[in-house]
């Protein structure tokens, strides 16, 4: 059933908010479980280095096991920068800061991208697409895990995610 363009954009702005304080919540807590309840059952959520995940089955697995795993489950916060609603798809588009927490330096590490989801009523959400530069996203962790690093507060998690991925001083 489609359900384009039958929701104001205060319903799906206000529907959004709840989703969002849902989801730093989830970041408080480190339990991502509940993140999937958020989506209709036949959700579709879209991410462009993961894959497509098809219903809350597959969307609880991917976001439990990259939520709270280095670096998604080092990041503290997910703000956002703006966010616009186009009514006659139903749709929110937002730019979403993903923030890590201080290194030990007091600088700021963060990256962003572009969420656009889909609201099909009654608080839920039938679609989200993540769109992001994976690269910038890998470089921006690999300064904060230098910089962690020199100030203790790299975990062995992180060291072992570095020790995958490359050096944190060559990016």
């Amino acid at each position: 059933m489609s359900t384009t363009g039958q929701f104001s954009a205060a319903e799906i702005e206000e529907a959004y908010a709840v989703f969002h304080g849902h989801v730093q919540g989830f970041t408080e807590s480190g339990d991502w479980d509940g993140f999937a309840d958020l989506f209709t059952e036949d959700a579709t959520y879209f991410e462009h280095v993961y894959g497509t995940f098809r219903g809350r089955d597959e969307i609880r697995a991917w976001a439990t096991a990259t939520m709270t795993s280095f670096p998604g489950g080092v990041m503290t916060g997910f703000p956002l920068a703006w966010s616009v609603v186009d009514e006659s798809t139903s749709r929110l588009i937002c730019e979403v800061r993903n923030l890590m927490p201080d290194p030990g330096d007091g600088s700021v590490h963060e990256e962003s991208n572009l969420t656009i989801v889909t609201y099909a009523g009654d608080g839920m959400f039938s679609r989200e697409e993540d769109i992001y530069n994976p690269m910038r996203f890998m470089r921006m962790t690999m300064r904060w895990a230098a910089v962690a690093e020199q100030h203790g507060r790299l975990s062995d998690e992180g060291r072992a995610y570095v020790a995958k991925f490359g050096s944190p001083a060559g990016h």
